[in-house]
């Protein structure tokens, strides 16, 4: 993925531009964050229980794939995957939490009498 920043790291001539520029990547961090919520959202819909909610198996997949992009990039590994463990944790307890509601009202549809 290539990023384009207003100014490069070597060419930042102070603290404000390094800052600026920080805070414009956190931001859009943040913005992509919220759209990988989203696909977690949306995936809800394709699970059948709450173990394929929580796809443990496709949990350590992803960290180790994390940890080897962390390494390529040059961070430490240890670091992203704590980061992605926390951030999957948080997504997959949402996730949960909106599949127990959708499968709660299919049922309570499946339930009521056919007007």
């Amino acid at each position: 993925m290539e990023y384009h920043n207003e100014i490069e790291p070597h060419a930042c001539s102070n603290m404000d531009d390094i800052r600026g520029e920080i805070d414009c990547m956190d931001r859009d961090i943040i913005t992509l964050l919220g759209k990988r919520f989203e696909y977690v959202r949306a995936a809800s819909k394709f699970k059948t229980s709450a173990t394929s909610v929580r796809a443990p198996e496709r949990f350590k997949v992803m960290l180790e794939q994390r940890r080897t992009w962390a390494s390529l990039q040059g961070l430490h590994p240890d670091v992203i995957e704590k980061m992605y463990r926390d951030l999957v944790a948080y997504f997959i307890n949402e996730e949960l939490n909106q599949w127990k509601a959708e499968t709660a009202d299919q049922q309570g549809d499946e339930n009521s009498p056919a007007g």
